[in-house]
């Protein structure tokens, strides 16, 4: 297979070892696959134990880099197996893991410098700042998120100190990538985890008035169609990007064998699909089609698709097809060298990228009368099609006459391939990795994991905090009861006087800031500056050098998906002066989280479920696509309804996405001491669709009933 080597790997997805086999078959560059723990396809079959090991092995063998997906959050006491996980990457040969978790990430750059990092998708990578920050962490390279646009992504391309990777064709979410909390906190199967039941997928109704119970009908507005950039390779070609990503480990070996040799062959020619060729890729799965609404920076309700039970009977006899094909192996290019002298035995060098070989043969024949046919030479030693190498480059060195018998060229030639062929094999799959375990017993783990962590013992400055979505929906007396108060920036900036005459000292940056919006964020910062905000909540990591940019004291918000201190830790040494833990964690999980900075959790309100680039609210109020939205200036609230009449506020955040949250609010009031139980150092209020006297009546329940210690006692928590 002759591919141009400057071209991005293409990464292909392997969900079984039959998947595997397919991708490489198919001509990936590299694939991505995961093991029985740590994933976010626990659902795939995966590669547990030793079938991890021969699965990377069969990578290497064929020049195919293996990227092993370590991309869960793990909880506290998950983090001597995720070392001992990592380690035995290393051992297997791994050529880099895909990790999710910032903590896990640093520790497993601590101890294995020399294993390629890749910041996954769930990180929530979107714009140049957080490749910055990731590359300090011991990255090498950012999955981007598949929200960007190409303009966006150019920009990150072209300043990232970091490989870049893009999502090029396969399944979407409709939430940004990282940030989704809907199946964790409505059906119990967390997504961060590898479980994601896909709600998106189910029908609901959206409507601008709260509904007054269920609906008829079925609509599927969350529910977006499979990403094609098939129709857009030169643009992604000009990106400069390191590596194109297929999407697919649930998908079957017949979808990535269709699907990556499609792809391989449009890259190789740099060229987009032709009808043909894009019906192929819709054939073998799509939901009524593709989209590529967010590479061009256009989102409507045409992204929408569900799948079809024509979809399905395509794919069946598509999948058909590409299994009845003839299957050429996978091969590897080699360089040949033959020499043959009159009196000395004929030598044959076979070369590939990784390794060379050398066997000698008989003496030619009494020398010919004429010269041999270099000719024919060159087409015996390249007839290797019963071997898995191809001869890419022949050179053939004749002294004198000699004969060359067709016999003698034929056993070199098998000598050589099999020789070639047993040394591959024997090589490890990756050189520099440790040849022994370090972390066999748990006395042999790291002091990060095995001393007691000291809990936060300084002085809490801030024990009560609350963020709440509008100006007039703050009660007039909540500064007395809150520490901070938090508006979100760009509906602070809206009136600024109003909000600190309502005590608001805090902002929350939204959370999504791509590059394109960095310079209308900005504005929006350097006015809540000027006006005398204190407090900046951050929630990605791109967004924490443009709030310090601005001397803002920096907070932790719930969407940093903190699960434990070594996750916290970094947050921390970025600057955070204080941490809320992730909403999916339980009360016992928060207990075992210790934090080198105050540690808090969100014990009252709505939970946002996602953040959606699209505006549905738009839709609900029957905007055609492309003719401006002004709804949701104007109206607070839009409504999600499922089919169990359960109602989700929607809301509108900068510039103009769309935020789902929880049908009801997470509610702690009735439980006396659940912030000693949970050995937090400050308490996190989240107000969204309440009015002034809802709020109220929360503050009053917490705060002044007895079921909270009073001002005075939680001042100065002691863990």
């Amino acid at each position: 297979m002759t591919k141009n080597k400057k071209l991005p790997e293409l990464l292909a997805p392997a969900g079984t070892r039959e998947a595997l086999d397919a991708a490489i078959r198919a001509g990936a560059d590299a694939v991505y696959f995961g093991g029985s723990r740590f994933n976010a396809r626990m659902a795939a079959d995966n590669f547990a134990g030793d079938a991890m090991g021969e699965a990377i092995r069969a990578c290497a063998f064929y020049g195919v880099r293996s990227n092993i997906t370590l991309n869960t959050l793990p909880r506290e006491r998950e983090q001597a197996d995720v070392l001992r996980y990592g380690e035995q990457l290393c051992l297997w040969g791994a050529d880099a893991v895909i990790c999710a978790d910032l903590g896990t990430a640093a520790l497993l750059h601590k101890y294995f410098p020399e294993m390629p990092l890749h910041a996954s998708t769930q990180c929530s990578g979107h714009n140049v700042d957080a490749a910055r920050f990731f590359a300090d962490l011991g990255f090498s390279r950012m999955v981007a998120a598949r929200e960007l646009s190409f303009a966006d992504l150019k920009t990150i391309c072209d300043e990232s100190p970091i490989e870049t990777e893009l999502f090029i064709h396969g399944a979407i979410c409709v939430s940004q990538s990282g940030g989704c909390l809907f199946s964790s906190l409505v059906g119990g199967r967390s997504g961060n985890r590898g479980a994601c039941a896909q709600p998106c997928r189910l029908p609901y109704r959206c409507t601008v008035k709260e509904p007054g119970g269920g609906h008829s009908g079925e609509d599927y507005p969350l529910s977006i169609k499979d990403m094609c950039l098939a129709s857009h390779i030169p643009e992604l070609l000009s990106l400069g990007a390191a590596s194109f990503k297929i999407e697919g480990r649930m998908k079957s070996p017949a979808y990535v064998d269709g699907v990556i040799s499609i792809y391989r062959r449009l890259l190789d020619e740099g060229r987009n699909a032709d009808e043909k060729e894009l019906a192929k890729l819709a054939a073998l799965f799509s939901r009524n089609g593709f989209t590529d609404g967010y590479f061009r920076g256009k989102t409507g309700s045409f992204m929408q698709g569900v799948r079809s039970e024509r979809d399905k009977a395509l794919t069946l006899q598509a999948e058909k097809e590409v299994l009845s094909g003839k299957k050429e192996p996978r091969r590897i290019p080699v360089s040949l060298t033959f020499s043959a002298k009159d009196g000395e035995a004929m030598t044959l060098t076979m070369t590939s990228d990784r390794a060379s070989v050398t066997v000698t043969g008989e003496e030619p024949l009494p020398t010919a009368e004429t010269a041999p046919a270099e000719d024919a030479v060159r087409s015996n030693l390249t007839r290797l099609g019963q071997t898995v190498f191809a001869a890419e480059h022949v050179d053939i060195r004749l002294s004198g006459s000699p004969l060359c018998a067709p016999s003698s060229l034929n056993k070199l030639r098998r000598a050589a391939a099999e020789k070639l062929d047993e040394v591959l094999r024997a090589l490890p799959p990756c050189e520099g990795r440790p040849t022994k375990k370090k972390f066999d017993g748990t006395d042999l783990l790291p002091d990060e994991l095995t001393k007691k962590r000291r809990p936060y013992s300084g002085e809490v400055f801030w024990p009560r905090q609350a963020s709440f979505l509008f100006t007039d929906r703050i009660p007039a007396s909540a500064r007395d009861f809150y520490d901070i108060l938090y508006l979100p920036a760009e509906v602070f900036v809206r009136d600024a006087d109003k909000a600190l005459a309502l005590g608001v000292n805090g902002i929350v940056l939204p959370p999504v800031i791509f590059p394109g919006e960095y310079a209308a964020m900005r504005g929006i910062l350097a006015k809540a500056k000027t006006a005398g905000i204190v407090h900046a909540m951050v929630s990605n990591v791109g967004h924490i050098a443009l709030a310090l940019e601005y001397g803002f004291t920096l907070h932790g918000g719930l969407r940093c998906n903190l699960y434990t201190g070594l996750s916290g830790d970094v947050w921390a040494e970025a600057g955070c002066s204080d941490l809320l833990l992730s909403p999916e964690l339980t009360m016992p999980q928060i207990r075992d989280v210790t934090t080198s900075v105050p540690k808090g959790a969100v014990t009252y309100g709505r939970i946002p479920l996602m953040t959606m680039q699209r505006c549905i609210i738009r839709e609900a109020a029957h905007i055609p696509d492309g003719k401006p939205c002004s709804r949701c200036d104007g109206q607070p609230f839009a409504y999600l309804s499922d089919r169990r009449h359960t109602v989700f506020p929607v809301v509108r955040c900068f510039p103009h996405r769309n935020v789902i949250y929880n049908s009801a609010p997470f509610y702690m009031a009735d439980k006396p001491g659940h912030e000693t139980a949970m050995r937090l150092d400050f308490v996190h209020h989240l107000f969204t669709t309440e009015n002034t006297k809802e709020a109220e009546r929360v503050m009053r329940a917490y705060f002044t009933e007895g079921t909270y210690p009073p001002p005075a006692a939680f001042r100065r928590i002691q863990s």
